[in-house]
């Protein structure tokens, strides 16, 4: 008996320690772990959800919006406990016509718990299904996002550019730069200013929180922190005249039959660009929602690539718009006189280089070769100054350097020089090899933009501004964050009686020149140069360069057409249509008149 008594005893202490124990751990577990554990109950009861914020809105000088937001409806599909049914993917991928391999790599590739986008802008006959059926498809939702939405679709492709997913790559590059901002499925500009310029136009992206049951279905939201919209731009583009030159090369490359273009168009005594077109385009509202294979396919094979912007990319040799440097060259290293004859017999007479055709112009002078592009004059200038005084002289106008324009992939031209040829080719530098470098061919590269920037020296006496496109940067509430002013790069400090003798030549070409057929009547004096650019793949480049008013220069103008032939046919049309629209002469009387009072194109106002 007193042995059973002890073993009760025995058991009844250790019931008691027992009961002390897990009365001790529940008391630790509710008020000293509470809390901790609370949080790791909410987490699997409730998802952070982030929003997406809206990009900033683009917007012309003035304040014409080119690039704006619409809302679109989006299937998501929020991260559960289980992993997502083969059911649930395939019903999905029936009902929004998708592939289910490409949904299972969506949430094979996912991680956290923000919801995995399956779909952008669907139909609302997808929404009701979808809603309507909510327990077919557990852990599906819809949610709202701004999308990106281009209102002139083709229209300042090339300088607006386009937004896409993040690759992986590129988030890999992001996370080596130390920006740990970016995550899958954010969407990021890629071309253009929207890439250039992404930092300011992303916004902060917000979030709410979403109530879920266990099998990760959303059942309520609980909370919900606004995103910040991006910051806007207002460009320096004038739609007005952006509008005006898609519409000229349109016109004229389909009364040609070419393919290939670019045109720019800038303030010369600032360096705005006022315009900028290249050809082919594409429609980047294709990209703002993934494109298509078919899509795409279309433009990767089109074998004048749309995605190029030649205004900034494409490499041309210059053609005989590079005697405007040769020109300027020559008279201030005082190797010519402006008045000195020289005999052209339609070739020269060391190297028997000719001009267009066989013409020859007898004896002319300097005003009178550069009005009517005289190749064996050229030549001579050539020959006097020596391939370092010209290759000197082509550098301090920017040939073989970035403008530094605020879009990226520039291209930075060439400058003929023996170094170069030593370089790639490892032979020496012969003379013939400085006349073809004398009327911008052989192996010297220009960009359009670069060409533009010349043509604005010729007009600014030599002041050269680097080109920019963006004047503000400003929140949603108009603060402005960033101001660009115009930045003077160089003045070349070219003599003034030089200067005018270059633009007296200049303007010749309008009037009695290469461009006279289209240009002597012109209402607004002009200055300009013709170009026809050897091309060893195929027809000839067409180029014409050209400013205006002549007196008191706001508008420089470049235009190129790949494989067109001579400049005066292919390009000059162009060119005259985008100064009679900078110069408000395609619009009624009255306008034309107040914009004259005001002293400015329209293109300025």
């Amino acid at each position: 008996m007193k042995f059973c008594d002890k073993r009760l005893k025995i058991l009844a202490i250790i019931l008691i320690l027992i009961i002390v124990a897990l009365i001790s751990r529940l008391v630790y577990l509710q008020i000293y772990q509470g809390a901790y554990f609370g949080k790791l109950a909410d987490g699997n009861r409730i998802r952070l959800v982030s929003t997406s914020a809206p990009r900033g809105i683009i917007y012309d000088r003035n304040d014409v919006p080119l690039v704006n937001n619409r809302p679109a409806f989006t299937v998501e599909l929020l991260p559960s406990l289980e992993p997502v049914s083969p059911e649930v993917v395939d019903r999905l991928a029936k009902l929004l016509n998708l592939n289910a391999e490409d949904i299972n790599n969506k949430i094979a590739n996912h991680s956290g718990f923000d919801p995995v986008t399956i779909k952008v802008d669907v139909t609302p006959e997808i929404i009701s299904v979808i809603e309507e059926q909510q327990d077919l498809y557990p852990g599906v939702f819809i949610d709202t996002k701004p999308v990106r939405n281009y209102i002139y679709k083709t229209e300042g492709v090339h300088v607006l550019g386009y937004v896409s997913e993040i690759s992986d790559g590129e988030l890999e590059d992001k996370k080596k730069n130390g920006d740990d901002s970016y995550k899958l499925g954010d969407i990021i500009g890629k071309f253009g200013l929207e890439k250039y310029y992404d930092t300011y136009l992303r916004g902060t992206p917000g979030g709410e929180q979403v109530e879920v049951d266990v099998t990760g279905r959303p059942v309520q939201r609980l909370g919900m922190k606004e995103p910040i919209a991006g910051n806007n731009l207002r460009l320096t583009i004038d739609y007005h005249l952006q509008d005006a030159a898609e519409r000229a090369m349109d016109e004229v490359l389909g009364q040609i039959g070419a393919q290939a273009a670019a045109a720019v168009v800038l303030n010369p005594q600032t360096g705005e660009v006022l315009a900028m077109v290249s050809r082919p385009n594409f429609d980047p509202n294709l990209f703002a929602l993934g494109i298509s294979t078919k899509d795409w396919n279309v433009i990767n094979n089109n074998p004048h690539y749309p995605l190029d912007n030649k205004a900034v990319t494409g490499e041309y040799p210059p053609g005989s718009t590079f005697k405007i440097i040769t020109g300027t060259a020559a008279l201030m290293e005082k190797v010519v006189t402006p008045d000195e004859l020289i005999f052209d017999s339609g070739q020269h007479w060391i190297i028997p280089k000719t001009n267009a055709d066989g013409e020859a112009l007898g004896y002319i002078n300097f005003v009178q070769a550069l009005a009517h592009s005289d190749n064996v004059y050229f030549y001579e200038m050539g020959n006097r100054l020596g391939i370092d005084r010209l290759a000197k002289w082509a550098r301090l106008f920017g040939i073989g350097e970035k403008t530094g324009i605020d879009l990226s992939y520039e291209a930075s031209g060439n400058v003929a020089c023996p170094e170069y040829k030593r370089k790639v080719f490892d032979e020496e530098w012969y003379l013939a090899e400085t006349f073809d470098a004398s009327i911008g061919q052989g192996f010297t590269l220009a960009t359009p933009l670069q060409m533009a920037v010349v043509m604005s020296e010729a007009a600014t006496g030599g002041k050269k501004y680097k080109p920019y496109l963006v004047r503000d940067i400003f929140d949603s509430n108009g603060n402005v964050i960033k101001h660009f002013d115009p930045v003077l790069v160089r003045d070349l400090n070219i003599d003034p009686a030089i200067a005018q003798l270059v633009q007296q030549g200049l303007h010749e070409v309008s009037t009695i020149g290469t461009a006279a057929s289209m240009f002597r009547d012109f209402p607004v004096p002009i200055a300009g140069k013709t170009g026809t650019a050897e091309n060893s793949q195929g027809r000839e480049h067409g180029w014409f360069v050209a400013y205006g008013p002549f007196d008191n220069p706001n508008i420089a103008v470049a235009v190129i057409v790949e494989n067109a032939g001579y400049g005066a046919t292919s390009a000059v049309p162009i060119g005259h249509k985008i100064l009679t629209a900078a110069f408000g002469l395609d619009k009624p009387q009255d306008q034309q008149q107040q914009a004259n009072a005001n002293g400015n194109a329209p293109a300025q106002q």
